[in-house]
């Protein structure tokens, strides 16, 4: 319960922590030095946290599934720590244990400390010999795990099946309880259909592994298989694998979560559909007007460059740019452009046809 909320917790504040990081580092690359980047609000500055967010979260997933799977083999099972296949039969296992309790018996430790170290071990590899040789217990074991060895009044498969049941049952009976509630309130709207789906196929696994007297195929054909052939990963367990679903199931619920913002439709009503036009139009001009004044800045003083430190220079080119923009500016006047017109049309009278006007 603890590792959940812990991983909540995470899943709450890590993947915007790192979105935000990942987005100034990409701009950091992707824009040259005095462009301008994209301002929060903007699309495109949206659509590129939207992207980076979804790529973070799908790698965050596949950390926590890995972290849960390096956990289990820390912890390791009854056939690790005899070192067999998860095949082997009676007569391997118990000659495994007889060779390996010649080796680590606490009798052969020479101070306090390794005598405790070996009884813990000894303890260990007695519990592992002695469950995987009942059919029962191995059977148990397979499915439920370590736990079975603290299960009292128990001595069938029925049995434990009975007790396997009743301690998976408030899982998914608490689980439907929270999501059906939360759905009540208007949580957990976006991808409901995919919740409920997700819920379902997990709970149909976990019984049809429970149940049958075989490993389930998913495992035996397609995830062990992967795993021993390219990777030094030893098998997983039924009970390892039903850990892991249950682990990739609950982040998978945290990562529809996160990303329901990013997807889900945002309800406005009609009367700001056309503010927000406008203030989208107002930002891009912005936008516009202050990367053209940065050019504009950039361009000066890369043409002033030859007489940077010539004062003279400086001021003849001023006095230059001051006239010309005098003369822009007067000739650009509408009113004096009339003036100039109507002048030019009174000298022309009785001028021959084709004749040019008169340099001024």
């Amino acid at each position: 319960m603890s590792s959940n909320i812990l991983s909540y917790v995470g899943w709450t504040f890590l993947p915007n922590l790192v979105t935000g990081w990942i987005q100034t580092i990409y701009y950091g690359i992707t824009i040259r030095a005095g462009d301008l980047k994209p301002q929060p609000g903007t699309p495109r500055y949206v659509k590129h946290r939207r992207r980076i967010h979804i790529a973070v979260i799908a790698i965050y997933l596949l950390y926590t599934i890995y972290e849960a799977d390096y956990s289990l083999r820390q912890e390791g099972d009854f056939y690790q720590d005899l070192d067999l296949p998860v095949d082997a039969d009676e007569k391997k296992i118990k000659a495994r244990f007889r060779r390996l309790a010649a080796i680590y018996h606490p009798d052969k430790a020479v101070n306090p400390e390794e005598h405790a170290n070996a009884e813990i071990y000894f303890v260990r590899l007695k519990s592992a010999q002695d469950t995987l040789t009942d059919a029962t217990k191995r059977w148990a074991y397979e499915r439920f795990g370590p736990d079975v060895l603290a299960w009292q009044h128990v001595s069938s498969i029925r049995d434990y099946l009975l007790v396997g049941v009743q301690t998976v049952a408030p899982l998914y009976g608490g689980s439907i309880a929270v999501m059906v509630l939360l759905g009540l309130f208007g949580y957990l709207q976006w991808g409901r259909y995919w919740r409920y789906l997700i819920f379902a196929c997990l709970a149909l696994v976990e019984y049809h592994t429970l149940t049958r007297p075989y490993w389930s195929p998913i495992l035996t054909k397609v995830v062990n298989p992967l795993f021993t052939t390219f990777t030094s990963h030893p098998p997983i367990l039924p009970f390892q694998f039903l850990a892991l679903a249950h682990k990739a199931t609950f982040t998978f619920f945290i990562a529809l979560g996160q990303l329901s913002p990013l997807f889900a439709p945002q309800d406005r009503p009609a009367s700001s559909l056309s503010s927000g036009f406008e203030e989208q139009h107002l930002q891009r001009l912005e936008q516009m007007a202050q990367g053209t004044e940065i050019e504009t800045q950039r361009l000066l003083a890369l043409e002033m460059t030859p007489i940077v430190g010539d004062e003279a220079g400086q001021n003849d080119m001023k006095g230059r740019v001051r006239e010309w923009l005098v003369q822009n500016t007067i000739r650009s006047d509408p009113e004096v452009r009339d003036a100039m017109g109507r002048a030019m049309a009174k000298r022309r009278i009785g001028a021959p046809a084709g004749a040019r006007p008169i340099a001024t």
